[in-house]
């Protein structure tokens, strides 16, 4: 019996007195750090005293604090040195990040302007080693980010090695240090991470305070009860849910895990095949970088680069992010038409009154912060924080009635949705501004060698031979770039190295930006690495590979964007009225090509194929002539094809269902 008990329990793992110990005052400490930024940042946001330079220099290290006491907790902190090493470590990390805290504040205006250039060896040593712990967190959560960092850093220091375009002198390590750290102009303290603290974090504080509360429970409730309604609906709360919970989250592979975690074991219940469910999730999860108020880390950096505001950003966005959603959810319409025969209805939770009212709390919270941006003309943050406000109290005021007249009067059930708030807020912040000082390293590396202006000028000489030669290329090197990083590096990389020669050659930069912004979402999805197709397939159960192609093909839209940003730039160049001829012309070429994918016209495969050829030359002419009156016929045709065609579809395909169900 204690064989048995030693081998389900191995003393490797086993929960002992000591590892409970040390995971309490691992857990203390943890809520200690995450509380006291939480009021400091809501301080700042509420007074914006110091500045944003001071902020990044005095909270970036407690956010390594954090992400390091929150591994620390969870023993995923060097899990392979047993239970004590790793505390030492973690108090070596979070001393040092504290003292480089408290002397790189009270040394701010030496560092920045007295000292200039001339910087001492103390400064160095501080800033270096804040820089050195940053990407020593990279290395152990994004790894092929540390490794780009890591070779960008070798490559400034020993250019003269590499031949050719790219050769230089080689800077020296000095340098180097000083521009990843104290220059405060580049590197781990520059805007991206101060934007990560200011602007970003405020909207974080609206999702923060909508998950404590339940909010995103409720909106996955209601749309398991939409979906009871009908067979066909089933797939449908997919995108709905995906595109609610987007609108706040502006992540995809968050959206993936949220959302996925419950939609898809329905789907596959329902008949769905496993690809096939996690392939809707994916496509629907990837909407979550379009989908205003907050579309996602690189829509805050593209307001950056651009010099405009975050609404004006956003302003623009609702176009694309629709025509995504609309092609997506009929793309999934018609594979619910497929695979009718297969679908049954299931059994939904009811809907409490608490849970319509989160549903209306996260209304109110969208509706707040379109008005107060767009209407009110307010500051992005500061918009988002009155939004975090009005919620909070109200959210609050409804919790704690609720428990009182329940008469629960539990500590940890009165303190659980705030401690939640505080951690959600701190962890994904932390997490966040980590990550856009790693990237803070990536750009000074590329601005003080010159990579840029290298990689431009080969850009050049492609827009010398054609204009859509150099749209490919940009593609290209997007793409590639895509491929092993996230959605905001890739959107840096590529605004930084690509963006400004592609403006030079006369393109618009909301064109360009858009472009770079729509080349960086896809890069969540380009093969061979896809981290929203990793999360949905690992739920699903699914081949990773064959749930990636199937998403490819229902993110069509996206692609569509892509391009049609060239083609009709009045989709992104200026937001309202003047976006509705482009925004109508490219819906109709997307849902058109959507059918063409995934309809059946006809159980002849000869015509099937021919009157899906047909519909697809209709879409492309809509959507790939640049004048508005000749693609606005080529769409009203393409509309025509598209209502008739989806009746067709309609019988053909439940017809066929009814075949196989007599079958079966």
């Amino acid at each position: 019996m204690s064989e048995v008990a030693e081998l389900e329990n191995p003393p490797a793992t086993r929960d002992t007195p000591l590892k409970r110990r040390l995971g309490l005052v691992a857990d203390i400490l943890f809520y200690v750090f995450c509380s006291g930024f939480f009021l400091y940042l809501f301080r700042y946001y509420m007074t914006g005293l110091g500045g944003p330079s001071l902020l990044a220099v005095t909270l970036m290290p407690v956010t390594l604090c954090i992400v390091v006491l929150n591994d620390l907790r969870k023993q995923q902190l060097y899990p392979a040195l047993g239970p004590l090493l790793p505390w030492l470590f973690a108090l070596l990390y979070v001393g040092f990040s504290l003292y480089a805290s408290y002397y790189l504040t009270k040394e701010f205006d030496n560092i920045r302007i007295y000292r200039l250039g001339i910087w001492n060896t103390h400064d160095l040593v501080v800033g270096g080693g804040m820089a050195a712990l940053v990407l020593e967190y990279t290395r152990r959560h994004y790894f092929i980010l540390f490794a780009i960092n890591l070779l960008l850093i070798l490559y400034t220091v020993y250019g003269y090695f590499v031949p050719g375009l790219f050769n230089h002198p080689g800077m020296p390590w000095e340098r180097v240090i000083s521009s990843i750290s104290v220059e405060m102009s580049t590197g781990v303290f520059d805007r991206l991470a101060q934007l990560g603290l200011t602007l970003i974090g405020s909207f974080i504080l609206v999702l923060a305070v909508l998950r404590a509360f339940g909010c995103i429970e409720s909106i996955l409730r209601g749309a398991g009860r939409l979906a009871a309604k009908s067979p066909t609906l089933l797939p449908q709360t997919v995108v709905i849910s995906s595109f609610a919970i987007a609108a706040v989250s502006g992540s995809s592979a968050a959206n993936a895990a949220t959302t996925g975690s419950a939609t898809i074991p329905s789907l596959v219940r329902a008949g769905f095949p496993r690809v096939t469910a996690a392939a809707v999730e994916t496509a629907s999860s990837l909407g979550g970088q379009l989908m205003p108020p907050m579309m996602g880390i690189a829509a805050f950096l593209m307001a950056e680069y651009l010099q405009v505001s975050y609404f004006d950003v956003v302003a623009r966005g609702f176009a694309p992010a629709i025509i995504y959603y609309l092609g997506v959810g009929f793309a999934v319409y018609l594979l619910a038409l497929r695979f009718h025969h297969r679908t049954l209805l299931l059994k939904a939770a009811p809907m409490s009154s608490l849970d319509w009212f989160n549903i209306f709390a996260y209304g109110a919270a969208v509706i707040g912060l379109i008005y107060f941006m767009g209407v009110e003309r307010r500051a992005a943050m500061t918009a988002a924080q009155t939004v975090f406000i009005y919620l909070f109290l109200v959210l609050t005021a409804i919790f704690l009635f609720r428990h009182l007249y329940e008469r629960q009067f539990g500590i940890r059930q009165l303190t659980r949705p705030f401690l939640q708030l505080v951690e959600a807020f701190s962890t994904i912040t932390a997490d966040l501004v980590i990550l856009l000082a790693t990237l803070g390293i990536l750009t000074a590396s590329f601005t003080i060698t010159g990579v840029p202006t290298k990689v431009g000028v080969l850009l050049m000489e492609g827009a010398g031979i054609n204009m859509i030669f150099m749209v490919l290329v940009a593609f290209g090197f997007g793409y590639l770039v895509g491929m092993g990083l996230p959605v905001a590096p890739t959107y840096i990389i590529t605004a930084v190295v690509v963006a400004p020669f592609m403006i030079r050659a006369g393109l618009d930069p909301w064109v360009v930006h858009f472009f770079a912004f729509f080349v960086a979402v896809f890069g969540e999805l380009s093969p061979p690495s896809s981290v929203v197709a990793a999360v949905t397939s690992r739920i699903a159960e699914a081949p990773f590979v064959r749930t990636m192609m199937h998403a490819i093909v229902l993110c069509m839209p996206l692609m569509v964007l892509m391009a049609a940003v060239f083609t009709h730039p009045d989709l992104v160049v200026e937001p309202g009225w003047a976006q509705l001829p482009a925004f109508l012309i490219i819906l109709i070429a997307t849902l058109t090509l959507s059918l063409a994918f995934q309809g059946r016209f006809s159980t002849n495969r000869m015509t099937d194929l021919a009157l899906r050829s047909g519909i697809i030359l209709l879409a492309l002419c809509a959507l790939l002539i640049p004048n508005t009156a000749i693609a606005g016929a080529f769409a009203a045709a393409a509309l025509v094809a598209l209502v008739s065609g989806t009746l067709i579809v309609r019988r053909v395909m439940g017809s066929s269902s009814s075949i196989q169900e007599a079958a079966a």
